[in-house]
């Protein structure tokens, strides 16, 4: 490859990437007109209900925990941009798990079989938040396809924040439960907005820095010399704003507060009849 096609494709990668990096208060103003109907623990609760959802309808449909991620981000990157009542997450939520298969190459879910597989979830899993049978069919999840691509500009390629944590875990030094630890955190955050805020890498770092807390990991003892380095130098000789990094742990902490005292069976019904609803789906 000649020099100056290597630099117009790196500027492009640049820009590709960032391109989907919002400001945090550009997204709380975009859903202020939710937020007239709802609280923003309602709204953050609607969120974790519908990142639960995908999650469900991915292990129902066997997808790998990535197809179930890159679904999760595009959820959330349509709904920074328009209001819950432009197009009813009940469908939004199979909608990008059928996009998510395809764009990571999973393969093309049929028809017939997402809809089977949202109907079961809905009635076996969410029974305590829908009264009524899954209301969709293949053709609305075609057109919200649409609407979906059209907003995302057909920038569909998702960076999540896995392969940089094994490669930090890596670099720091082998830690299966380390990695355990930070995975499931790095999971987590998919019920945040983090995704929409920050670049994977420093979701990471968040995560792993919070496992390396939990975990309490100390410095390797002078005779054990193949011992995992110590976190503590590691995160100091890194070139990273830290202050960011405590925003992001701030925001996962802020999520564990809320999951601790929320029961969402309880919960959930009252503040999806309070979630604003499109007059006809889907409509923009």
């Amino acid at each position: 490859m000649l020099w100056t096609e290597w630099v117009c494709d790196k500027e492009e990668l640049i820009r590709f990437c960032h391109q989907w990096i919002l400001d945090k208060q550009d997204i709380i103003k975009e859903r202020q007109k939710d937020l007239k109907n709802l609280s923003e623990d309602d709204y953050w609760k609607i969120q974790i209900f519908f990142a639960n959802v995908i999650q469900a309808l991915g292990e129902q449909l066997k997808l790998r925990q990535q197809v179930i991620a890159t679904a999760t981000v595009y959820f959330k990157r349509f709904y920074a941009r328009y209001s819950l009542h432009c197009i009813d997450p009940v469908l939004m939520a199979p909608t990008c798990i059928f996009l998510a298969s395809k764009v990571e190459e999973f393969g093309v879910i049929s028809n017939s079989r997402l809809i089977t597989a949202a109907s079961t979830v809905f009635k076996n899993k969410f029974s305590y938040a829908f009264t009524k049978e899954f209301p969709y069919r293949v053709n609305h999840v075609l057109e919200c396809e649409f609407y979906l691509l059209e907003l995302m500009d057909c920038c569909l390629i998702v960076y999540h924040p896995y392969r940089a944590l094994v490669h930090y875990i890596q670099d720091m030094g082998p830690d299966e439960q380390l990695l355990q630890a930070s995975w499931k955190i790095v999971n987590d955050t998919y019920r945040t907005d983090l995704c929409l805020i920050y670049p994977p890498f420093m979701i990471a770092l968040a995560c792993l820095h919070m496992a390396c807390a939990i975990h309490q990991k100390e410095p390797p003892k002078e005779h054990q010399r193949d011992s995992p380095r110590d976190c503590r130098h590691w995160f100091a000789e890194l070139s990273v704003d830290l202050d960011k990094i405590l925003e992001i742990t701030r925001s996962i902490l802020r999520l564990y507060e809320i999951w601790q005292s929320y029961d969402e069976r309880t919960e959930i019904g009252p503040i999806l009849a309070k979630m604003p609803k499109p007059k006809s789906p889907p409509t923009k």
